[in-house]
């Protein structure tokens, strides 16, 4: 039995400057934080080596990989030859929720494939490896983010180059700027989810048709290289920075927001958030708000009717936790 531990991931500025179209021309970068919400993946060999079965919100059983229905295990399972294993997949959030989880679950699936047989790779290499499964080989429309995002640890610049190449620098806090970060910030849960494919395709094709989207780009990642160093100074301009973002990433697209998100987002800040963002592609999933400590109360009281969940930074990234195959 193998397991892998992959983390989720929230994203606070520069999300869309990882996209090809744009990194190739400008350079993008965004500022990533992983985080205490978890895909667990298994597997073991089956029983007399009679195919795979293979668990996740459906059931597969197939003597053949090329016949399972789910592409990216499909996919990885053929490029690691794993063939006669029980596999199983289970997450702490559910999917198209904008936590990354497609990208956390392909960067636990190479972790757990290539443990499997006898290999353990770095957190570059697992991004890395996980890039060339859903951007090249499926040719999922999107960015490289959340790949570097869930494979490693911390919270970091990630930064993409037009020569294809990302270098990751992690971000050290104070512990007191550490402890009021996790405290100061909530996901406020709006229900629902989305297909970020079906998202970014429209943004993809919006970024080079308007100087403006361009130009908004441009500054969201140059706010990824500015928040760098402030929020190493105080956590605070953190809900700034969110909110500039915010309001220029709507811009990409009609799609990203909505009248229900806007209204939520508008409560929270009427509430004493200073700022926030809908993580993901857009649409639905997690609104993630910045509040002080001193407005807590005042916000907790006017968002009541939601679901809201706390994180804390994950520093391990993608890895094994559990590993007694015998190689």
């Amino acid at each position: 039995m193998i397991v892998s531990r992959t983390p989720m991931r929230i994203s606070f500025v520069g999300g869309g400057t990882d996209l090809s179209n744009f990194y190739s021309l400008y350079g993008g970068a965004v500022i990533s934080m992983a985080i205490n919400k978890y895909f667990y993946l298994s597997m073991h060999k089956s029983f007399k080596g009679s195919g795979c079965l293979i668990k996740y919100s459906k059931v597969e059983k197939v003597t053949d990989i090329q016949e399972i229905q789910h592409p990216i295990i499909r996919q990885v399972f053929t490029d690691w030859s794993i063939r006669n294993v029980d596999f199983s997949s289970a997450a702490d959030i559910p999917s198209g929720t904008g936590l990354g989880s497609s990208s956390a679950f392909t960067c636990g699936l190479v972790s757990l494939c290539s443990a499997f047989t006898g290999k353990y790779f770095s957190p570059a290499r697992i991004a890395e490896e996980a890039c060339q499964v859903e951007i090249e080989k499926l040719g999922e429309p999107i960015g490289k983010q959340d790949q570097y995002g869930c494979a490693f640890g911390g919270l970091k610049m990630i930064e993409f180059f037009p020569d294809e190449s990302v270098v990751v620098t992690q971000i050290f806090l104070k512990p007191s700027e550490r402890l009021k970060l996790e405290n100061n910030l909530f996901l406020i849960y709006m229900g629902g989810s989305r297909s970020a494919s079906e998202m970014l395709i429209q943004q993809t094709a919006n970024i080079n048709k308007s100087e403006r989207l361009v130009d908004n780009l441009k500054y969201m990642a140059n706010q990824a290289r500015e928040l760098r160093f402030a929020i190493t100074e105080n956590v605070d301009v953190l809900g700034e920075y969110l909110h500039n973002g915010w309001l220029r990433k709507k811009e990409l697209s009609a799609s990203i927001s909505n009248e229900m998100i806007d209204s939520i987002y508008e409560t929270a800040r009427n509430a004493g958030a200073t700022g926030g963002k809908l993580l993901g592609a857009g649409g639905a999933g997690f609104l993630l708000v910045y509040v002080p400590e001193k407005d807590h109360a005042n916000f907790q009281s006017a968002l009541s009717g939601y679901y809201i969940q706390k994180v804390k930074i994950d520093q391990a990234g993608s890895v094994i936790v559990y590993d007694d195959n015998n190689h």
